[in-house]
């Protein structure tokens, strides 16, 4: 019988090997960049990971400064307090805390952390709060917003301030003594006009207001919480300038 040798006659290729070849035909490769023949595989250095954990934000702290006790609510001397609790209210905060002596809230204003505080020391100790807040909570004084009564603007009107004295105040006084003297922290008064004609001012400031007072009041309020929603989220100066420029309730009507 004859013998046929099969290296004369080498197997078709299959229907697989056919394919696979067709396949590679219509692709080309390129020599990846970090294979070199010379010398093997080498490592291109990967990007670089920053290892550096962003610094949680430090929170704002807005004060209000007035006297406790249903003697004082509703008065000139506390609206302060009042603005306190209508930014509160509007931001869903709750101040029914009590943290070194103030009525105390945390929460955000958008995404900022923001703290309220209303000293329940009486006016003229506010400080004795305040001091401790930041001390204890290390709040940058540019970050410290205190809101008081100033019978030097006309009433309901507001002016936001970087820094300053304590025009007579007696609880800025204390919080500026309390702070080691800085005085380098902002403020928003209030305007609650002068005395009418020779009422003493510490009667005067624990009067009650009337209804038109009221509203225009409750306006103003409108104007303060936009500006500490300026503040904590844009910067001081885009917020001193809506405070220092927005009109009144009398002046819209």
């Amino acid at each position: 019988m004859l013998v046929i040798s099969a290296g004369l006659f080498p197997r078709s290729p299959s229907a697989a090997q056919i394919g696979r070849r067709r396949l590679l035909s219509e692709f080309s490769f390129s020599t990846p960049s970090w294979y070199n023949n010379k010398s093997g595989l080498t490592l291109k250095p990967m990007a670089s990971i920053s290892t550096e954990v962003e610094k949680p934000r430090k929170p704002w702290l807005f004060v209000g400064l007035g006297n406790p006790g249903k003697r004082y609510s509703d008065t000139r001397h506390n609206v302060g307090f009042e603005l306190i609790d209508y930014i509160a209210e509007a931001e869903g905060i709750s101040t029914s805390s009590i943290s070194f002596k103030s009525a105390f809230g945390k929460g955000f204003i958008g995404d900022v952390p923001v703290m309220l505080a209303k000293p329940q020391t009486f006016m003229n100790a506010s400080g004795e709060s305040v001091g401790a807040l930041v001390s204890y909570h290390k709040i940058p004084l540019d970050q410290v917003l205190v809101m008081f009564d100033d019978m030097d603007l006309p009433f309901a009107k507001l002016r936001l301030l970087p820094k300053g004295g304590h025009g007579g105040h007696n609880g800025m006084r204390s919080i500026i003594t309390h702070l080691k003297g800085s005085q380098d922290f902002p403020r928003l008064r209030i305007g609650i006009g002068r005395p009418p004609g020779k009422m003493d001012a510490a009667n005067f400031v624990l009067r009650p207001f009337n209804r038109q007072e009221r509203e225009e009041l409750d306006f103003t309020f409108q104007n303060g919480l936009e500006a500490v929603r300026i503040l904590v989220q844009q910067d001081f100066n885009r917020s001193a300038t809506f405070v220092n420029s927005a009109k009144s309730l009398t002046n819209t009507s």
